[in-house]
């Protein structure tokens, strides 16, 4: 038995943060975020809007599109660095109690804009070990929750949103995910981290007033890394299954920017009609990125039954992740 990507749904808020109205925030512009970056506009939930709200929207979609029932769904992973609750519940418990699905499995994960690819492998798992058999994965942020919009480096990259996608039993191996590879180097943790509020610097007025709660980044290092890291990784696993780029008929990789999906789309020699950008229109939404990408590709027509995507990602711990996925949409 195979595990099949069977679905795929998303959902953005309708409000949006456009670059001439951050240059209202921050000391930044249109032209520098679009030079720097390729963003132009981001959405933001509202403040209301939880984390679980985005990824039910999500999730409704897929599991419609999915033609299975939701009582089908035996197990919930989502994938989230903004949770609706700092410890418990998870969050993927309470998109379960949204969708009135009872006695499933449902857990988050931390792995940061990998963590759709992360969730994407343990659904495999799930699913290849006879475990599970429809699983429902995740990619949720409410990144405007955690990023501070007095700091320039960071509040011009991050969105909202969320991702969702339905993966089922199959028994035809052209229909599947082929592979999934992830990994991590927790050396790099500094370069994407939100330093307080964990058990390390717990909530405390000293954390709040030295805006520990919120992400921080080491842009330059990270973009070189980056760059390298996703290079390498999509290599290796073009290897490992007898693959190269002229296989591939879409290349998703992780929208942080512009810049970074250019350089490793030329290192990886992919034309520029196979790479998959949304970037512009959502800006980064960490571990929602690759399922809205994917998303935004079916809306629009572009992607079709057997088409043979390549995901690819890198985020905060470090890590990163890639995936040789069929397209297999019931």
């Amino acid at each position: 038995m195979f595990a099949s990507l069977k679905s795929i749904g998303a959902y953005v808020p309708s409000k949006t943060l456009t670059n001439k109205e951050l240059e209202k925030i921050v000391d930044t512009s249109d032209e520098w975020i679009r030079q720097r970056t390729g963003i132009q506009n981001r959405h933001i939930a509202e403040k209301d809007e939880t984390t679980s709200d985005m990824a039910y929207k999500a999730a409704e979609v897929a599991i419609q599109r999915s033609g299975i029932k939701k009582e089908q769904i035996d197990a919930i992973i989502c994938a989230t660095i903004t949770p609706d609750f700092f410890c418990m519940p998870s969050t993927a418990c309470v998109v379960a109690d949204k969708l009135g699905i009872k006695n499933s499995t449902a857990f988050d994960i931390s792995a940061a804009c990998s963590g759709f690819v992360y969730a994407l492998s343990i659904a495999k798992a799930f699913i290849e070990s006879g475990m599970k058999k429809n699983v429902l994965i995740i990619g949720a942020e409410k990144l405007s929750a955690i990023v501070d919009y007095t700091d320039r480096t960071t509040c011009v990259l991050f969105g909202d949103g969320a991702g969702a996608a339905v993966i089922s039993a199959d028994d035809d191996k052209k229909r599947s995910i082929l592979d999934v590879h992830t990994s991590s180097d927790g050396a790099y943790q500094d370069f994407l981290i939100t330093p307080g509020g964990g058990a390390k610097h717990p909530c405390s007025t000293d954390v709040i007033e030295k805006n520990m709660q919120f992400l921080k980044m080491k842009g330059n290092e990270t973009f070189k890394l980056a760059v390298n890291t996703l290079t390498k990784d999509v290599r290796e696993i073009l290897k490992k299954n007898s693959l190269t780029s002229d296989d591939i008929d879409f290349f998703i990789p992780h929208q942080a920017n512009f810049r970074i999906i250019d350089a490793v789309g030329k290192k990886l020699k992919f034309p520029h009609e196979k790479i998959v950008l949304t970037v512009a229109k959502y800006g980064n939404t960490s571990a929602a990125s690759i399922p809205m990408a994917i998303n935004d590709w079916y809306e629009k027509g572009k992607l079709k039954n057997g088409d043979l995507m390549l995901l690819d990602t890198f985020g905060g711990g470090l890590t990163w992740g890639s995936a040789l996925v069929n397209f297999n949409q019931s």
